[in-house]
């Protein structure tokens, strides 16, 4: 009895250093900002998607007033405004309550912050990496977070991923043609041998061909950073 006595004031007591000094309404407040962001970053991304219908793709148009003209005009640029607008929101956030915990927000909503970092640039991912690690040694975020913004932050930095969890996209020179083609692969990872005992590591469950394959790239070529530097410098 004195073991479960103990445990129920300890756990009564982490959840309170959770909540301290933040009202009820200031935390509400905070679930729904965090609701809508996680919203639009994943919303407007969906539109990219190949497995959309017309009917969902009309309906977030419609709901962030796109028109179809201006999303095949500038999707991209559309996102990454949006992707900047969210992340000047995260950075209030993270000042005011530091990472958002599973304890005050809940596990779905804990994530918002990780996204929007994630789809940010080198220089805020750089930034708030300590945070996000942070988030990870207390339980609010899982490894394979950890590990998919440490693969994304090399690739920005020209650099070997390790655990293969970013594929990219690339105007290579045809040197038989001369002509830029766009192509698609892996983006360069540090030891292929390895690299699914790494993504298994970090409870990433899928292997690296199974991800190959759900991005369409089975039968690519397995590119070296040289082999990038090269093919793009051309």
């Amino acid at each position: 009895m004195k073991f479960k006595y103990s445990t129920v004031i300890a756990a009564i007591l982490l959840l309170s250093s959770y909540s301290i000094g933040y009202s009820q309404d200031r935390v509400e407040m905070l679930k729904t900002e965090l609701a809508q962001l996680l919203k639009s970053d994943q919303d407007l991304r969906e539109l990219f998607s190949p497995d959309i219908n017309a009917e969902r793709k009309t309906e977030i148009l419609r709901e962030y007033s796109i028109t179809d003209e201006e999303f095949k005009n500038r999707g991209w640029g559309i996102t990454e405004e949006n992707d900047s607008l969210n992340l000047r929101k995260v950075e209030k956030i993270i000042r005011e309550f530091g990472y958002p915990s599973k304890a005050l927000v809940g596990s779905k909503l804990s994530t918002a912050v990780w996204y929007v970092l994630q789809h940010s640039d080198l220089t805020a991912m750089e930034r708030y990496f300590p945070t996000i690690v942070r988030a990870n040694k207390t339980g609010d975020l899982p490894d394979a977070n950890v590990a998919m913004m440490k693969d994304r932050m090399l690739m920005y930095q020209g650099k070997e991923q390790i655990y293969g969890t970013q594929g990219a996209g690339r105007l290579f020179k045809n040197s038989t043609t001369g002509k830029e083609e766009w192509t698609n692969f892996i983006w360069p990872i540090k030891n292929w041998r390895k690299v699914n005992k790494l993504r298994q590591s970090v409870g990433i469950k899928q292997t690296i061909e199974e991800y190959e394959k759900a991005l369409g790239l089975a039968n690519s070529k397995r590119y070296t950073l040289k082999e990038v530097k090269e093919l793009t410098e051309q």
